[in-house]
């Protein structure tokens, strides 16, 4: 399986998670997601009452510089070990 096609079984299986990973595990997953289908962070940073938006931003960002196949392999084998706690 290439990891173009395991990042997208990853999308699929994330769903079925019987539990809401915590914040920080969703923040992960967003900006994994995000770097591997779109690669660094665009736009500027949301303003200060924005605080979801912002830390959304701010995650991505961190990742800024990282391969898209190397932020895809990150999501699968995150996603890969919520589906053992998470179920």
């Amino acid at each position: 399986m290439s990891i173009q096609q395991a990042f997208e079984q990853a999308q699929k299986d994330v769903k079925t998670l019987t539990r809401r990973p915590s914040n920080d595990d969703m923040l992960a997953l967003y900006s994994l997601y995000k770097q591997g289908a779109e690669g660094d962070v665009k736009g500027s940073r949301p303003g200060m009452l924005d605080m979801v938006g912002r830390a959304k931003y701010d995650a991505w960002a961190k990742l800024k510089g990282t391969a898209k196949d190397a932020a895809m392999q990150q999501y699968v084998d995150k996603v890969a070990a919520l589906l053992k706690s998470h179920r």
